[in-house]
């Protein structure tokens, strides 16, 4: 009888440690503001990571993702125009290069993280300047169009 309930006991707790959390958080939450919104939580000490072939996994902990939509350009004359912007991260002035013989049917978009267009201008030159100083430290996305149909676009980190 006393073998039972040993037996018992000792299964009951190697059971328990196979499913047991290895961590325990004591806090956690979102914080937002106008820089945009992250999630946190405090108490994690340890993870683990596993890699493969065809990508890695870090369980235990938090990961920001992205979501990119791909779409194709059907104009091969449009798909072989060079632009290039930078710096990247920028402070005040960021420069937008095309690499083509004549930007006439080129413009670009400015626009802030919810969607909304704060500039648009028409290229007139191979290489121009977007004044961003003014804008606050946040992500901001710069299309550059021809002849209405979107060919290039890029993800700016505007920084103090």
């Amino acid at each position: 009888m006393k073998k039972n309930i040993l037996l018992f006991m000792l299964l009951s707790m190697f059971s328990a440690m196979v499913f047991a959390q290895s961590e325990i958080t004591t806090s956690g939450g979102e914080a937002s503001g106008s820089g945009g919104k992250v999630s946190y939580s405090v108490g994690q000490v340890a993870y683990q990571s596993y890699s493969s072939s065809i990508g890695t996994i870090s369980e235990g902990i938090q990961q920001a993702y992205e979501i990119f939509v791909v779409t194709g350009i059907e104009n091969t004359e449009i798909s072989l125009v060079q632009v290039s912007a930078y710096p990247n991260p920028v402070t005040d002035y960021l420069k937008l290069s095309v690499e083509m013989e004549s930007v006439e049917d080129l413009s670009f978009q400015l626009f802030d993280m919810q969607g909304k267009l704060l500039q648009s201008q028409k290229l007139t030159n191979s290489e121009t300047q977007i004044n961003m100083s003014e804008l606050v430290s946040a992500m901001y996305f710069i299309k550059v169009i021809s002849k209405n149909q979107s060919i290039k676009e890029f993800k700016i980190i505007k920084t103090q």
